[in-house]
């Protein structure tokens, strides 16, 4: 960990809280500009969350972890947090991903089923008026990052009048698509690097963002990872499993699921290449591209079956293949 200012800083507010800062670790890259570090304490591990400057956020992450708690989610505990300074101490759930996990081989089938109890959990207790609304507003604005930022910064192109007309159409669609789905409480990150193999499994981190939104969006998520692919047969698996068991809790689901799942997903997978580009260009985070592929071939599975969408599907399949920006 580089000695710098902000690092100096935080190593002095453990010191003050009665930790001992010498033994400071730090964990894995967050695609976000908060930092994580390990610290050894006699009661355990903790993990240190730095997050300068990001008060609104450390304040959200206190009101969704107790959320969370609530609905019987396994989080971390926080032993001590000062949302002005950007600093806490939470519980280290282990140093294991889910992602992790699968690469390595490990069977799918049992983490996915303690994965989806803990998400029907957390939709089974939504209220109303307690998070914002994942809106049209947000959903376009996150829409707005792939033209912006895949197709103009990584991809070098200017879209001419015809290919705008098709692009908001096609907007239109997937905003009403999702809008019109029940709406409950969304993780809005609820992926395999966000779960960690813990006791009680999983532990859920990073979720600070958590809005009201489309029931189908965490279960996106989830199955259609950013790194990692299931087979298709073990996601519609999945997904029936899902299915029975938020209609055992009255959780209300769209009909047809399958094509709520898939217009949702393509509204997340366009969002998420519009992330990875603007991370590469404006973070210096280029490795995220490297995965711009998984996106794509989603969203061409997504949007194949659907004839309204035939023409984002034609427009996806003009764009030019370009490597990751190294």
């Amino acid at each position: 960990m580089r000695e710098d200012v902000r690092q100096r800083f935080v190593a002095q507010w453990l010191i003050d809280q009665g930790f001992d800062a010498g033994s400071l670790t730090p964990l894995g890259a967050d695609a976000s500009a908060r930092r994580y570090f390990r610290l050894p304490t006699p009661a355990g591990a903790r993990v240190v969350m730095d997050a300068p400057d990001q008060v609104a956020e450390c304040e959200a992450y206190l009101r969704v972890r107790a959320l969370m708690d609530a609905a019987g989610v396994h989080v971390p505990a926080v032993d001590r947090a000062d949302v002005h300074a950007g600093v806490m101490v939470i519980e280290d759930l282990g140093g294991t991903d889910y992602l992790t996990a699968l690469r390595r081989g490990e069977p799918a089938e049992p983490l996915l089923d303690d994965a989806l109890a803990a998400l029907v959990r957390w939709q089974a207790a939504t209220e109303s008026a307690i998070l914002p609304a994942y809106d049209a507003d947000r959903l376009q604005a996150e829409l707005d990052l792939f033209p912006t930022w895949y197709v103009t910064q990584h991809l070098g192109l200017e879209p001419d009048a015809g290919w705008w007309a098709q692009w908001r159409s096609a907007c239109e669609g997937l905003i009403l698509a999702a809008t019109q789905q029940p709406q409950v409480w969304v993780h809005r990150d609820f992926m395999a690097r966000n779960l960690l193999v813990s006791q009680p499994n999983p532990g859920v981190i990073d979720f600070q963002d958590a809005l009201t939104g489309p029931v189908t969006y965490d279960l996106v998520s989830l199955l259609r990872d950013a790194f990692f692919d299931f087979p298709l047969a073990a996601e519609r698996d999945f997904v029936a499993r899902y299915a029975a068991a938020a209609g055992a809790a009255g959780i209300e689901l769209p009909d047809p699921l399958d094509e709520a799942i898939d217009l949702m997903g393509a509204q997340r997978h366009l969002k998420v290449l519009g992330i990875f580009a603007r991370l590469a260009y404006r973070d210096d985070k280029p490795s995220y591209l490297d995965d711009a592929p998984r996106f794509l071939a989603y969203l061409a599975r997504e949007l194949a079956p659907y004839p309204a969408y035939a023409g984002l599907r034609a427009m996806l399949d003009a764009l030019p293949v370009k490597a990751a920006r190294t």
